[in-house]
């Protein structure tokens, strides 16, 4: 009740300020003027992909992350922020739609939100029904796959760049690959595998990610002209996604010997053998083996995996740190609200697994960083569990906005409260999903617990299996401890009925 308390007093501050600057009579003894008209907020939304908390103010000392430390020293650090799936497509929606994907019903790609939600109202769309300009640069939505974006989010056609890119010739010999032809929706069928990686010599911009900063400075210039208008612009950067594509200096920046390597390859213990992953995404990449076992990578080739990663993280930090500096330059930081957000997290090796598709500890847990000017308390951190589908509800009450009434299910609760003090708590666990082998895997996370039940698609009423872990001492799973401690598991269990049970796949789209 106290949540809702916090939240309802929240909206009825901002309400205020906004029934103000309508000009009606709201004080005592007086009316609103324009001077009292309070300026409405801008919001600079960042989305990286593939990024998990591999950032210095996240406690990494590997990683090499000035603009981000920056960012992260100016606002509100989210330490337990997870994502509600752990693969591009349906987390991207997870985050504009506010909807979980077992709420939705959207699991995979080649399905197009507005085929099963024509009246849905996306993130930006509601911003763009309350004035503001929305605009959209790099990977926001995912484009490929079957997948598509959505002209209705945005004032202006979205500005697409490349996912999968290579520079060098020597990395082209082979052609067009597969992984190029399904993020353009084309088919990969007969295509050749492409690089994991590749280190030329070359200017920042001739990758994507570099010339979505560019134009990411370019429309701030534009958009600062018109300070009547408020916006909202949403800047997607692709790396570090495969391949590790990036200019030889920020390879240059680590010493590959030194990084972290894993400390456990083998599988949790106990854990059900559909849980668990090792192709998928990595083995469409040379020199990965294409048939990816249980058995760990060379450690040659694993250290150098790792290295790209690292190094794509720094190139990224300083595209966001471009952005970040013109934002700055142009006098628009102080009423602009900053949101930095990693789709899903990622697996260097852990476990023996790379990249994400499961519904554990380092392939959910994202980095979160928000800078509310006039909120949020600078380089403070919370231990709150959020969820992806929190943001769309708390830059909404940021911006004084009403509570949307949207088509589709909304699943997000406003996280103005902690902004206010980080020591607030609304949520006691955090909820995500993944289906694998025709189950579906239903997950929550606590402080120190996760608990993943799996039970057949379509059969709700069926048996469960059950997988519970401890992170008391790290964020690895080790061994499934659900038999051995049945009070804990059944008290998650019923954390977890409160949840709605998940909706049935929707179909694949027809476009």
């Amino acid at each position: 009740m106290m949540r809702v308390k916090n939240n309802q007093r929240h909206i009825a501050r901002w309400r205020l300020l906004l029934w103000c600057a309508a000009s009606f009579s709201v004080l005592v003894g007086g009316s609103c003027t324009t001077a009292d008209k309070p300026a409405q907020p801008n919001v600079l939304l960042i989305l990286v992909d593939d990024l998990r908390p591999a950032i210095g103010a996240y406690g990494d000392t590997a990683a090499i992350t000035p603009h981000l430390d920056k960012l992260a020293a100016g606002g509100l650090l989210f330490e337990r922020a997870y994502s509600n799936q752990a693969v591009c497509a349906p987390s991207r929606f997870n985050l504009l739609l506010g909807s979980r994907s077992t709420s939705s019903g959207i699991y995979h790609f080649g399905r197009n939100f507005r085929d099963y939600y024509p009246d849905a109202v996306t993130l930006p769309q509601y911003f763009k029904q309350h004035g503001y300009h929305t605009e959209s640069m790099g990977k926001v939505f995912h484009f490929g796959h079957g997948t598509h974006g959505d002209s209705l989010s945005w004032s202006v056609p979205h500005h697409k760049d490349l996912v999968i890119e290579y520079v060098d010739p020597a990395s082209k010999k082979d052609g067009f690959t597969r992984e190029e032809a399904l993020f353009s929706n084309q088919s990969a069928r007969g295509l050749p595998r492409g690089l994991a990686w590749e280190s030329p010599d070359v200017a920042d911009d001739a990758y994507a990610d570099g010339r979505v900063a560019n134009r990411a400075v370019e429309r701030l210039r534009a958009l600062k002209s018109e300070p009547d208008q408020p916006f909202f612009l949403a800047v997607g950067f692709a790396r570090p996604h495969l391949p590790f594509s990036v200019p030889q200096k920020y390879w240059d920046l680590y010493d590959e010997s030194k990084l972290p390597m894993p400390t456990v390859t083998t599988r949790p213990e106990g854990a059900p053998p559909y849980a668990v992953k090792y192709g998928t995404e990595i083995d469409q990449y040379i020199p990965v083996p294409t048939e990816v076992t249980a058995a760990p990578f060379p450690d040659s080739l694993a250290r150098k995996l790792i290295h790209g990663y690292y190094a794509a993280v720094s190139y990224v930090d300083n595209q966001i740190g471009t952005v970040l500096n013109e934002l700055a330059a142009l006098d628009l930081d102080e009423n602009t609200i900053v949101v930095l957000w990693g789709d899903h997290g990622y697996m260097l090796g852990e476990m023996g697994m790379w990249t994400k598709h499961v519904n554990y500890e380092l392939a959910n847990r994202i980095p979160l960083i928000i800078s509310a000017p006039g909120v949020s308390h600078p380089g403070s951190h919370t231990a709150q569990l959020t969820e992806t589908v929190d943001i769309y509800p708390t830059l909404v009450e940021l911006a004084g906005l009403p509570v949307p009434q949207a088509q589709q299910p909304f699943d997000g609760l406003s996280m103005v409260p902690v902004l206010n003090d980080p020591e607030t708590r609304i949520r006691d666990h955090a909820y995500h999903a993944f289906p694998r082998g025709g189950r579906m895997g239903r997950a929550i996370r606590t402080d120190r617990y996760r608990l993943v039940e799996w039970k057949e698609i379509g059969d709700g009423t069926g048996p469960a299996e059950y997988e519970l872990y401890d992170y008391q001492d790290g964020y690895m799973e080790v061994k499934n401890i659900a038999d051995e401690q049945p009070a804990v598991r059944d008290t998650l269990r019923a954390l977890l009925a409160q949840q709605p049970a998940a909706a049935a796949p929707q179909p694949e789209s027809k476009q």
